[in-house]
């Protein structure tokens, strides 16, 4: 498994790596390698890493949890919670269209280049037209919307819902948006952004979430190994921070291959690898970031890499990542 991860930090596809996987009981082997930036200081067990999309499912667990507190219902529509998509075509959306990612809602929206403010990028992610037709596409901009919506069911912060229901439940003291300044220097660093002008290091890389302030439903949060891990374990248990049927819920429902903020294990090229069960669920974060969490074969696995430093060009991470897999589950089974 380290070999894995050797070989791709000599072939230049991340500066630096860390890793864990265990079961329900606990970690069972972790490791660390490589450093924060090329030519910068080494991993650290209390290395941060900009965990990307890997937001997504934590602020999904919060959807959750407010669904298990009857703030929210997979059926809302949007225009309920924000009342302000009552004239526009999304009015109609449900909660659930969000986190299965069949909102029609595009995804992957450079929205930031013309929309440098909060208040603009959020009109502007309002009025993207909708898809002709149902199906599944990927959407970052459906998960910016559904943080919105989490924060005034709750008339609470987002950044305060993820600590009070996910990460203060499972011991995630790590975890969180927006780093002081004083703990942007053990972060691993992303990109040498066109658009920013330097290597970002300790600010969110995704350059909407950065428009946005830092907190957002689709990326923003920053996390150590020993966190994810933990956040694995958990999910490993059941939940604990959630009741072990509202987690079954979330995570066994597949729509299209999507669970709900969840990605389903399905072949072929599923980012959790060749090995895992049906029942498996994870999710991947731009930056290099995974999760994986089978409930069936009791195995969770984490990796975490900052494969886009210094450039974002090479996809080698895809097949890294399954083969990590790959060994990772072996040695965890074996």
């Amino acid at each position: 498994m380290t070999d894995v991860l050797a070989r791709a930090r000599a072939l230049g596809e991340f500066s630096g790596a860390a890793w864990a996987y265990g079961r329900s009981n606990g970690p069972l082997s972790r490791g660390r390698l490589g450093t924060l930036a090329w030519n910068g200081d080494p991993v650290g067990d209390d290395t941060l890493w900009d965990l990307a999309s890997l937001t997504k499912p934590i602020v999904g667990l919060v959807v959750m949890a407010l669904v298990e507190s009857g703030e929210l219902t997979l059926d809302d529509p949007i225009a309920l919670h924000l009342p302000e998509y009552a004239s526009t075509d999304k009015s109609g959306i449900t909660v659930f269209e969000l986190l299965t990612h069949t909102s029609r809602i595009p995804g992957r929206q450079p929205l930031y280049r013309d929309h440098p403010t909060r208040d603009e990028l959020l009109a502007a992610a309002a009025r993207l037209p909708l898809r002709p037709s149902p199906g599944v596409e990927y959407s970052s901009q459906g998960f910016m919307i559904l943080g919105l919506i989490a924060e005034r069911a709750a008339r609470t912060p987002l950044d305060q819902l993820v600590r009070e229901r996910v990460t203060g439940p499972v011991g995630m003291d790590e975890t969180r948006f927006l780093l002081p300044e004083s703990d942007r220097g053990r972060a691993a660093a992303t990109e040498d952004c066109p658009w920013r002008g330097r290597i970002v290091q300790g600010t969110v890389h995704d350059e909407n979430a950065e428009v946005l302030g830092g907190v957002a439903g689709h990326a923003g949060l920053f996390g150590t190994l020993d966190d994810l891990a933990r956040l694995g374990r958990a999910l490993c248990r059941g939940g604990g921070f959630l009741a072990a049927r509202t987690l079954e819920v979330m995570t066994r429902t597949r729509t299209g291959g999507r669970a709900l903020a969840w990605e389903g294990w399905e072949r072929p090229g599923c980012s959790g690898g060749d090995l895992l069960s049906p029942a498996a669920f994870g999710h991947t974060g731009f930056t290099g970031t995974s999760l994986w969490v089978d409930p069936e074969l009791d195995v969770f696995v984490v990796l975490l890499t900052n494969r886009v430093h210094p450039s974002r060009d090479s996809d080698a991470i895809n097949r890294i990542r399954r083969a990590f897999h790959n060994t990772a589950v072996t040695e965890a089974l074996a």
